[in-house]
Formats: structure tokens, sequence, C-alpha cells
């Protein structure tokens, strides 16, 4: 059971405060491709809209109906996601699952801030709505790459 510490410590100012300042949220007019997730065990969704030029993320935009950490989570990503590659999106993805259900090193530049979710570690319930706009953001680049090279 957690103690009153863990859920403050869990929630901290700054989750909060990435939680309630989410960056590149709505929709895309025209994207390249269009993904939306959810977390079955809480009902988490994210709806990732994305656009790429020349194999990295030109546009992104997030519709995010989640928990504070999945909505902080979402704020990093939104933050980071622009100009990268599927290569690196991936990266991260396997890298904040990593972070959460082994303890693994915090995910890669540029989406290193992250970490501020280690706390969630051992809030298993929580991990697949922290996981949701990764997710969505990893199977949107290369739904879009597919969709360009078909």
């Amino acid at each position: 059971m957690s103690t009153e510490t863990d859920l403050i410590k869990l929630y901290s100012q700054r989750i909060l405060a990435l939680a309630a300042d989410i960056p590149r949220t709505g929709r895309l007019e025209a994207p390249d491709a269009s993904v939306k997730k959810r977390s079955p065990l809480c009902g988490s969704t994210v709806t990732v809209d994305l656009s790429m030029h020349e194999g990295k993320v030109s546009d992104y935009a997030q519709d995010v109906k989640a928990c504070a950490l999945g909505q902080a989570s979402a704020s990093v990503v939104g933050a980071a996601i622009i100009g990268c590659t599927p290569a690196q999106i991936d990266a991260a993805r396997d890298g904040l699952r990593a972070m959460l259900k082994d303890d693994g090193p915090t995910p890669p530049a540029p989406f290193d801030g992250l970490e501020v979710l280690r706390p969630a570690q051992t809030y298993k319930n929580r991990h697949a709505s922290i996981l949701l706009a990764l997710d969505a953001a990893s199977e949107a680049v290369h739904a879009a790459e597919e969709a360009r090279a078909g």
C-alpha cells in the first residue's frame, strides 16, 4: 500500500505543471497519419496527428484525455517531438517503458524530460497511461512513412 508521502512525491509540482501546460494540443487539419490509443485499465486516451518531412516529424498535435501522469508524459513528448525521426521516437518509447518497468536509464534526449515520471515505477496501473503519447506517436510515424512509400 502506498503512503501519503509516496503519492505526494508521485504528483510532484513538476508533474502537475507539465500536466497543466501540454503543448501542441488539438488536431491537425491534414496530417500524414492519425493514431488514437486507449489504456484499457484506466480509460485514458491520446489521439496523435502528425506530418512528416524528409523523414522527420514536421508538425504534431495531440488530444489528451488522461490522468496527470499521462498528461505530463504527453507534455514532454509534445515539447520534444518536432524534428525527431521514427528511430528517435521508438528509442524514447522503448526507453520510457524500460525506465518504468525495469528501472532502466532515462529515455534519450530530446525526451529525457520523461525522467520526471520515474516515481511512477511502483504504480504499474499508471504505466499504460504514461506510455500512450509515445505509443501513439511511434505508430503514427511508421504509418506516415508507409503511406508515403506505398
